[in-house]
């Protein structure tokens, strides 16, 4: 039988709640008074279906049961757990949770606020201990951070079980030692967030120069490697004392508005130090940074996008993007094997084994593809005005290993290109020219608008039989027309 959670608030937090418990397996009812929250949720929901799974490599279980409630008696009737995600004002809050505990009296209430503290949510409450702050980040389909925060007036026991429930949805509970108003996360938010305010207000720097300033750099090292563990890797083999030692001073600079600094006594730095050294002291410095380098290189790969017209890139990945596009080769000759692909094999490539994976020899294969394609005359433009080509077999031999760091280079021919169909033969070679691979691949032209095969366009047939005429002229490529466990 499914778990079932009510939440109160349909607005972005309270959907993104929602999606993430419905996929979840959870059953979930809404209430929400704006007659638009059923469209607003539904539009959420879709949008966590289509990010949330790619997460994971196994599958989620059945998705839970979506219902809406006409007041937050009926959200939470039934439920183990109620998310709170209504407007942050104090009188609403209070008013919320008395209805909810003389509906469903020993159900958890989760907070979503921002910036109140639990003692303050829990002022008149029929039952305080009950109610509690689980803070999330948007989307919350997607991030997993969420701020547990208690009074002296939550039971052990109670913020145990909203551990548990964060923990049963695929995200991670951070319990706060203390309440503080805004808890952590946030408190970091508002600092850099005033700190923009004033560059802006200035005339130092614009509101896109200021966003560049982050997702180009410190961003992508605080996503996988925080704040601290940056900084122990700035500190070098010395580690963080001497990182403290080094940089400490300028916190005393007028380099930022933010000026109240505590004093770096001599207890803080062995505190801090201590604790890097926790966290992050079974590695070493040449160990850590190579975990950096192999995590933003993940990162900024998956930031190019896959170049079609939905997903261009972003950030970081634009940037990396626009400059391939602007240091592409020069068309090549086609008369006879087309260089299609000349790149180094990336770190993300590698797997388990130490060599590249063999899903990104086919990865190579389908740029290679794609390469020759435009080539031909199936180009982007060809594409969006309806036509394109549909992968319908493809046979890849590997040959041998490759790993992170080598150059690679496809050559390709086209060993035919009759009617719909196009057939392509690739070698892979590595950094000393031996045969890495090889890639036999048959394509069909296809109508985009019905998705069914169909005739080439003029220019573009007449292109591929073309090159294919070329092409036969050359000797047949060793291994083409074979199948799996024919000989080599």
């Amino acid at each position: 039988m499914a778990r079932k959670a009510g939440v109160v608030g349909g607005g972005v937090i309270g959907a993104g709640w929602a999606a993430r418990l419905l996929l979840m397996g959870w059953d979930v009812t809404i209430h929400d008074p704006d007659p638009e929250a059923p469209r607003k949720v539904a539009e959420v929901l879709a949008n966590a279906r289509r990010a949330l799974p790619g997460l994971h490599d196994v599958a989620l279980p059945p998705e839970g049961r979506l219902s809406f409630a006409p007041d937050p008696e009926g959200a939470a009737l039934g439920a183990e757990w109620v998310v709170e995600a209504v407007p942050e004002r104090l009188p609403l809050k209070h008013a919320v949770y008395a209805r909810i505990q003389r509906a469903a009296p020993g159900v958890t209430i989760g907070s979503s606020t921002s910036g109140f503290r639990p003692s303050q949510l829990q002022e008149g409450a029929a039952d305080p201990g009950r109610i509690l702050v689980a803070h999330p980040f948007n989307p919350v389909y997607l991030l997993p951070l969420v701020e547990v925060v208690g009074s002296p007036a939550n039971p052990p026991d109670v913020l145990a079980q909203a551990e548990a429930v964060i923990r049963a949805i695929g995200m991670y509970p951070l319990r706060l030692r203390a309440e503080i108003d805004a808890h952590i996360a946030d408190r970091f938010l508002e600092a850099v967030w005033r700190e923009a305010l004033w560059l802006v207000r200035d005339g130092i720097a614009t509101t896109e120069e200021i966003d560049n300033a982050i997702r180009y750099g410190f961003g992508l090292r605080w996503a996988q490697m925080g704040l601290f563990e940056t900084y122990r890797i700035a500190g070098g083999e010395a580690g963080m004392r001497h990182f403290l030692a080094q940089f400490g001073p300028a916190l005393k600079w007028p380099w930022t508005r933010l000026m109240d600094v505590p004093d770096l006594t001599e207890d803080l730095v062995e505190t801090i130090a201590a604790q890097s050294d926790a966290q992050s002291g079974a590695r070493s410095i040449r160990e850590l940074e190579r975990i950096r380098d192999r995590n933003l290189v993940g990162i900024l790969r998956s930031l190019r996008g896959t170049g079609g017209p939905q997903e261009p890139g972003w950030g970081a990945g634009a940037l990396l993007r626009a400059h391939d596009a602007a240091h592409a080769p020069p068309p090549p000759d086609l008369s006879g094997p087309v260089l299609t692909l000349a790149r180094a094999v990336p770190l993300d490539w590698t797997d388990y084994n130490g060599h590249m994976n063999e899903a990104r020899y086919l990865e190579a294969f389908g740029a290679a593809t794609d390469r020759m394609m435009a080539l031909l005359g199936c180009d982007a433009a060809y594409i969006a005005a309806g036509g394109s080509f549909f992968t319908a077999e493809t046979h890849i031999r590997h040959l041998a290993e490759l790993h992170a760091g080598d150059r690679i280079e496809v050559r390709t021919l086209v060993l035919g290109a009759e009617g719909k169909r196009l057939h392509l033969w690739h070698e892979l070679r590595g950094p000393d020219g031996a045969l890495a691979a090889t890639g036999e691949h048959l394509l069909l032209h296809v109508d985009l608008a019905t998705r069914r095969t169909s005739a080439p366009a003029p220019a573009l047939a007449a292109r591929m039989a073309e090159v294919a005429a070329q092409h036969a002229r050359l000797p047949r490529p060793e291994g083409a027309g074979r199948s799996v466990a024919q000989g080599r």
